[in-house]
């Protein structure tokens, strides 16, 4: 998810501008909450990207230590590909685990771990930005939504027309584990995400 989710969610606010049938006065009042609750959240997400922009960079982790998180069966799926790497530049560096996972019949699943430590709160903010956000939206299919699970941030995604969706969790300020599925449930997605151990991910150093 990206910090995109930032913009739409402030426009969204601003949206209430155009609404119609009411009052001059009514309108001033409206504009005035509006603007301000535009200037709130975009101060809001200031002051986070702060506080996440002056820690102190720290070296990834291995990717292998994030490989050996994958298991080898997940939400009743086989494992039937593990890959992972560490890359950089200008001298910042991160560790990316990916794994991917196939069922009986077309259910599969896409699992990626990044260690953004490398990078600090810079590339949290850009593979995270959902998690300065507050969104809840629903179409004529679907739905997404910012969310906690098991106390973690995360966002979760699904269409019911095309049975996809996707899960995105921050754990620690660092790591971001992304979980998105195809011919799956809801609860398909939510039980392979139990499957990882997010609490060891936090641990590791």
């Amino acid at each position: 998810m990206k910090t995109s989710f930032i913009l739409s969610f402030v426009l969204a606010s601003a949206m209430l501008l155009s609404s119609c049938g009411k009052k001059q006065e009514e309108q001033e009042v409206d504009e005035k909450e509006v603007e301000k609750s535009a200037v709130d959240a975009l101060q809001a997400f200031a002051d986070k990207a702060k506080e996440m922009g002056s820690r102190e960079a720290v070296d990834p982790i291995d990717f292998r230590k994030l490989k050996d998180l994958m298991p080898e069966k997940i939400g009743g799926m086989s494992r039937t590909e593990a890959t992972g790497e560490k890359s950089g530049a200008m001298g910042f560096t991160v560790s990316t685990a990916h794994a991917k996972y196939k069922g009986d019949g077309d259910e599969n699943l896409d699992i990626e771990i990044v260690d953004t430590g490398g990078i600090a709160g810079v590339s949290t903010m850009a593979l995270a930005g959902w998690s300065m956000a507050e969104i809840d939206k629903e179409t004529t299919t679907g739905y997404e939504k910012t969310t906690k699970i098991d106390g973690y941030k995360a966002f979760e995604k699904y269409d019911n027309e095309g049975k996809s969706g996707e899960l995105n969790v921050l754990v620690g300020d660092r790591f971001v584990v992304n979980v998105q599925g195809d011919h799956i449930t809801v609860d398909q997605l939510k039980d392979a995400l139990k499957d990882l151990d997010l609490a060891k991910l936090g641990d590791l150093k």
